[in-house]
C-alpha cells in the first residue's frame, strides 16, 4: 500500500477518544464524497540513551507499533458500527506528526482532528503544531468538536462561514458552500465590521467613523463577493449576516446551532490571523461544533 491515499478523509489517530468521534465524524464525510477513509496514527520513537537498563529501540518501536495498531483497531470498530459498508484503511507511521499529516494532505480531501488528544497528537491544536499545519497544509482541516469534550459533533443546523472579502475567504465561501450543498443544510455567511480596522489597516479615524456609511459598504462588498457562489448554488437557502462587532464572538455565537464552522487560514482585517494567535485558540476551544480552515489554492509560493 502507498504511504497516502489518493482523495481519502485523513484522520489522525492516537488512541483519545476525542479521535475515535473524529473518525465516525469524518466517516460520514467520506460517505457524503463516496470516498475512502485513511486512519492514521503517528509516533515517534524517542532515543534509547542507556542500553542495557531501559529496552532497545527496536523493542520501542515494537511496542509503539503494536499500541497503535489497536488504537487503529478500535476506531475501526466505532466507524463500523455507523458506517459499516465504507472502505477504511489503516497506517500506522513512525514520523513527526505534524510533518506526516502535511504529506498526507497533498493527496487527501481533508484532514481531520479531534479536539483533544493522548499521544502523538497531543497538543496538536494549539500552539506552533496547528500553526504549523494550517500554513503548510494542502487540504482543508476539520477540527472535529461537539458542545462539550465528550460529546460527539453534531449533525444538524446550518453551516456557517465566515468571510472578510480576502482569498482565504473565497477558499472558505467555495468550500462552505459545497458543504452546505452536500448535507441538504442552510447556510450562513457572516462577514464582521467595526470602526477601529479597516480590513488591511487600522482607521485613521477611527472616531470619526460613522458606522451609517461603514455597514452598507460592507454589505455591498459581501453581496459582490457572493453573487457568484448563489449563482452556482441556486437552490440553497443563504443568508447574509453584516454585524458589528468581534469575528470570534460572532463566529462562536452562529457556532452555538451550526453543525459546521467554516474559517479561512488568512484574513485581511476582521480574520487577520485567524491561525496564528488567541484568535484561533478560542475557536478551536470554544467553538460547540466541529470547525474547518481553509486555504486557498497554492499559487507556489505557499510554503515558502
Amino acid at each position: 500500500m502507498s504511504s497516502v491515499a489518493e482523495g481519502a478523509v485523513v484522520v489522525g489517530i492516537d488512541g483519545s477518544g476525542s479521535a475515535r468521534r473524529a473518525a465516525v465524524w469524518a466517516a460520514g464525510e467520506a460517505a457524503k464524497r463516496g470516498k475512502r477513509l485513511r486512519l492514521v496514527h503517528v509516533y515517534t520513537v524517542p532515543p534509547v540513551r542507556m542500553p542495557g537498563v531501559v529496552p532497545s529501540a527496536d523493542a520501542i518501536r515494537s511496542a509503539f507499533e503494536a499500541q497503535g495498531a489497536r488504537w487503529l483497531a478500535e476506531a475501526c470498530e466505532a466507524v463500523a458500527a455507523r458506517h459499516p459498508d465504507l472502505v477504511v484503511e489503516t497506517a500506522a507511521r513512525e514520523w513527526a506528526p505534524v510533518a506526516a499529516l502535511i504529506q498526507e494532505s497533498k493527496t487527501a480531501t481533508l484532514i481531520v482532528l479531534g479536539s483533544r488528544g493522548l499521544g502523538g497528537f497531543t497538543g496538536l491544536l494549539v500552539g506552533s503544531t496547528a500553526v504549523a499545519l494550517a500554513q503548510h497544509g494542502h487540504c482543508p482541516i476539520v477540527v472535529a468538536r461537539g458542545k462539550r469534550p465528550e460529546d460527539v459533533p453534531p449533525e444538524t443546523g446550518p453551516v456557517v462561514v465566515g468571510t472578510d472579502g480576502s482569498e482565504s475567504s473565497d477558499a472558505a465561501l467555495a468550500f462552505a458552500f459545497e458543504e452546505a450543498s452536500l448535507r441538504g443544510a442552510d447556510l450562513i455567511v457572516v462577514r464582521v465590521w467595526n470602526e477601529v480596522t479597516d480590513h488591511e489597516s487600522v482607521r485613521a479615524h477611527a472616531l470619526a467613523v460613522d458606522p451609517g456609511t461603514v455597514e452598507p459598504a460592507e454589505r455591498r462588498a459581501v453581496d459582490e463577493q457572493l453573487a457568484p457562489w448563489l449563482a452556482k448554488f441556486p437552490d440553497l437557502s443563504v443568508e447574509t449576516v453584516v454585524a458589528r462587532g468581534r469575528p470570534v464572538r460572532a463566529l462562536l455565537g452562529f457556532g452555538e446551532r451550526a453543525q459546521l464552522l467554516v474559517v479561512g487560514s488568512r484574513g485581511r482585517g476582521g480574520f487577520q490571523g485567524m491561525l496564528l494567535g488567541s484568535t484561533s485558540q478560542a475557536l478551536v476551544a470554544h467553538s460547540e461544533c466541529p470547525v474547518a480552515v481553509v486555504r486557498p489554492a497554492s499559487n507556489g509560493r505557499e510554503s515558502e
